[in-house]
């Protein structure tokens, strides 16, 4: 059995696998830019997703640093990583779930 997770709000799907990608990728490149070429994703849809997010949350998940002489750059705030987190563990009891149904079904 499969299946997908995401959480919502009142505005729709709020996060799931490809945001919480995209917030992993920016940890791992501190760069907006870097994190939608590792996904294949358009810059725009980056920043699309990352305003999503801002906007859905108390504080800001991303904060983006202007440019200088080395470039910009994005660190995560700590309530990113929180809900990196949150979310990875609830993904784990999700798939513990499937795997539990999966084996009722095959009775």
């Amino acid at each position: 059995m499969n299946g997908r997770l995401w959480l919502e709000s009142g505005d729709g799907r709020f996060f799931g696998p490809g945001p919480l990608e995209l917030l992993e990728h920016i940890a791992e490149t501190g760069s907006i830019s870097s994190a939608a070429k590792e996904m294949n994703m358009s810059y725009k849809k980056a920043w699309e997703l990352i305003n999503h997010l801002n906007e859905q949350t108390t504080t800001p998940v991303v904060i983006p640093h202007a440019g200088g002489e080395k470039g910009g750059g994005s660190t995560l705030t700590p309530e990113a990583l929180e809900l990196i987190k949150y979310y990875r563990a609830l993904r784990s009891r999700f798939n513990t779930f499937l795997e539990k149904e999966t084996e009722r079904l095959k009775r």
